[in-house]
Order: structure tokens, then C-alpha cells, then sequence
């Protein structure tokens, strides 16, 4: 399988005053092409963490990280987000709409930061927002949308620039069962139907009922790499 994304010895310490938290303890990971994969562990082993160093929205103290053939874990803030804009898409707990656009306008909020024509950017953040269910929602602000409609728009922000992997932190945490589960179901679909990858970090058994890979982190290090074994 095509590794697309892997991490080398990844260590990561956090200072507050005097008090050092050691996030991660050398990490070795690799994502392949077409992988459902989720990062396991209870609170505080790292899981964020680790979700925010592969995607660049962090870096680590120590070691390196690869996309594809490039190392990504030297470049600049400035080299990371354009690299971000064309190579990742992400799903954050906390959703991070912009109030004051429309679901329409959120799922293409990233083509319009690619420079995409309105009129193209629009078609495709709609076709995403179909996908998921909620184009009828399209004219609405998040304000406007319940925590499952509003999670499945961002799923939508980060489908719509077509990205090789999409990096989720927690995309259940804030949902009911029968949404985080509707929820789960189309990100499936999409990774069976479509060929996204998807790596999630999350504590929710739900999820991981339906990952086909399971990396669990305690204390910041990798204790179990769990692939379900076919029948």
C-alpha cells in the first residue's frame, strides 16, 4: 500500500512555567492511501497532538515528518498553510465555521482561498454539501443549524478542495448518537465509494466500530497498531 503520510520519531514537550508535559514520546506512524484509520487513547495520551503535528498545525520538538516523498515537519508557517490548502482537508471538534457565511459559503471558503472562481467554488462546495445531506441547508448559518448539521458542513469545507487525506480531531465528540452515527456513515461512504482516507483521533466507540486500522497512544507513545482481521 502507498504510504502517504508518516512520522518519524515524533516527540513533543509543552512548558507552562516550570512544568514540562511530554504530549508525545517517540512516534512512529504511517498512513497509507486509502486507510479509515483512528488514534485511540484516553484524554491527555496525545491524540490531538499527534492529529495537529502530521497535518502541520503544530510542530514537534523532535523528529520528522513526511507527505508523500516530502519532508513537511521544516517548512514554515507560511509553506504549511499553502501546503495545508492543497493537501489536507480538516474536520475540528469545534467545527470553526464563520458565522457570518452561509453553509454554502463555509464549504467553500477553502477554493476561495485557492483563488477558485466564485461561480465553480460553488458548485463544488454544493455537490459536497449534497453528499452529506444538507444542501437544503446551503442558505443558512451555522447559528442557524444544529451541532450535526453544522459538523456535516464542515466535513463538506473539507471535502469540497478534493484533499488526499482528511485529518478529523474528534468529529463526534459533540453529537447524539443517531447523528454521530449518520455522521460516521457517510465518512465511510466516502472512504469506500471515493477513496478518501481519513484519520481520526477519537475516543468514541461508535467510531471505532467502523475503522478499519486502530492506533492506540498512551503517555504520548503507540502501545497497540490493530488491524481487524478478516473472517
Amino acid at each position: 500500500m502507498k504510504t502517504i503520510l508518516k512520522a518519524r520519531d515524533i516527540h513533543k514537550t509543552y512548558r507552562t512555567g516550570e512544568v514540562e508535559t511530554h504530549a508525545l514520546r517517540g512516534v512512529d506512524l504511517d498512513i497509507h492511501a486509502g486507510e479509515f484509520t483512528a488514534i485511540a487513547g484516553p484524554s491527555g495520551s496525545g491524540k490531538s497532538t499527534l492529529l495537529h503535528i502530521l497535518g502541520g498545525l503544530d510542530r514537534p520538538n523532535q523528529g520528522e515528518v513526511w507527505l508523500g516523498e516530502a519532508r513537511i515537519d521544516g517548512l514554515s508557517f507560511t509553506e504549511l498553510a499553502k501546503l495545508r490548502l492543497t493537501h489536507f482537508g480538516f474536520v475540528f471538534q469545534a467545527y470553526n465555521l464563520i458565522p457570518v457565511l452561509t453553509a454554502l459559503e463555509n464549504a467553500a471558503f477553502v477554493l476561495e482561498l485557492q483563488g477558485m472562481p466564485r461561480r465553480e467554488r460553488e458548485t463544488k462546495a454544493l455537490e459536497a454539501l449534497a453528499i452529506l445531506g444538507i444542501a437544503e441547508l446551503s442558505g443558512r448559518r451555522p447559528n442557524q443549524l444544529s451541532g450535526g448539521q453544522q459538523q456535516r458542513v464542515a466535513v463538506a469545507r473539507a471535502l469540497a478542495a478534493n484533499p488526499k487525506l482528511i485529518l478529523a480531531d474528534e468529529p463526534t465528540a459533540n453529537l447524539d448518537s443517531k447523528t454521530g452515527l449518520a455522521l460516521i456513515e457517510h465518512m465511510q461512504r466516502l472512504n469506500s465509494e471515493d477513496g478518501v482516507t481519513f484519520l481520526f483521533s477519537t475516543h468514541d466507540p461508535r467510531l471505532l466500530e467502523h475503522v478499519t486500522r486502530t492506533v492506540y497512544l498512551e503517555d504520548g507513545q503507540i502501545v497497540r497498531d490493530s488491524v481487524p482481521q478478516a473472517a
